[in-house]
């Protein structure tokens, strides 16, 4: 392993930590009110990732060019899971929700498996110099992210999607198509928004909360304000937040960062973002240095799906965009998202191991 892909995997352990830490100091209370083991929630996030670091070390063995030679039965069993993740009986459902699959032993959420394999899938295919191929690429995309829609599950959709087409202005695509693919997107986020009316009331939080009335809308927004200012400078210290004693909904979840926010300030806030940024540019380097053009593609599809999720994520968590329900990778508590991260982590100490053989 060179030193770009021990960097990677070092930042992505210590990221994992803060996750489990963080994750001890907010999920106490109310692990102990609704399941009545304090430690519940920080017992399964150890085990979560232990088994991704053992995967990550697992996949950066597998060679990279494996996956492009089985990438279809990789897709169809993605498009599988996601169609079976519908079906009542199969998927969970879950505050309207219904994302995950229950196989007994554990439980799968077929969204994060996809983030994965459409890297994979579109690294194979645009790594291929091909013409006309616009129409092709937003009907996979499209067929793909509305099965996560009818989820449904916003935030993950604008993820994928987002990075389905720095994969695919990547390949060579004329700015055309990516301006055409731009405009598309923007009128399917306004009617997906309009069509639902908890969408709708979330944005009118967003552009009209106020702080004298606390109603049901704009709670969470005020809560996470509330965090976020206790925090000041320095944070009211490690252990000390009030808003994780059930004041701040999905504080060991989509919100995680509040409650960090709130007790390390924006000192501590500004080093957990910058060690998001240093994992960007190591895993960006990955993909500028690799000769294989399916190689650099994946790298950077990975890298991509990571970035956009924590930035979308840090974006809503201090109110510069509505609220997703997008959860922090590494930091968040989840079993699939926590081993997926780990696996996208394997793959690129894989291509790293390419670029030291060939130097």
């Amino acid at each position: 392993m060179n030193k770009i892909g021990t960097a990677l995997l070092l930042t992505s352990i210590l990221l994992s930590f803060i996750g489990i830490f963080v994750l001890f100091e907010t999920s106490t209370y109310t692990s102990l009110l609704q399941i009545g083991d304090k430690y519940h929630f920080v017992k399964y996030q150890i085990g979560f990732a232990t088994a991704g670091i053992v995967i990550a070390l697992f996949l950066s063995r597998i060679p990279f060019t494996l996956y492009k030679k089985y990438i279809v039965p990789i897709i169809v069993i993605s498009t599988i899971l996601l169609i079976a993740v519908l079906i009542p009986g199969l998927g969970l459902e879950l505050k309207g929700a219904r994302r995950w699959i229950n196989f007994g032993l554990f439980v799968v959420q077929p969204s994060e498996v996809l983030k994965i394999s459409l890297s994979m899938y579109l690294a194979a295919w645009l790594s291929v110099k091909e013409k006309a191929r616009l129409f092709a690429f937003l009907l996979l995309v499209g067929l793909l992210t509305g099965l996560v829609m009818l989820q449904p599950d916003l935030g993950t959709t604008m993820i994928i999607a987002a990075t389905s087409v720095v994969l695919y202005f990547l390949s060579g695509a004329p700015v055309r198509h990516i301006v055409a693919i731009f405009l598309i997107g923007i009128v399917g986020v306004f009617l997906l928004i309009k069509i639902e009316p908890y969408r709708a009331q979330r944005l009118m939080a967003f552009q009209n909360f106020n702080y004298e009335n606390l109603n049901e809308n704009d709670y969470h927004i005020k809560q996470i304000l509330i965090a976020l200012g206790s925090g000041g400078m320095t944070g009211v210290g490690i252990g000390k937040s009030i808003q994780k004693y059930a004041y701040l909904p999905e504080a060991t979840t989509d919100s995680i960062f509040a409650i960090y926010a709130e007790e390390t300030g924006f000192v501590g806030s500004i080093f957990l973002i910058f060690l998001f940024l240093v994992f960007c540019a190591l895993g960006f380097m990955i993909a500028i240095r690799s000769i294989d053009p399916y190689a650099r593609l994946l790298a950077a599809g990975i890298v991509s799906f990571i970035s956009f999720q924590a930035a979308i994520n840090f974006a809503s968590q201090v109110v510069l965009l509505p609220l997703t329900g997008v959860p922090l990778p590494f930091i968040s508590y989840g079993g699939s998202s926590m081993l997926i991260n780990f696996a996208a982590v394997g793959i690129l100490l894989n291509i790293s191991r390419s670029l030291h053989k060939k130097s």
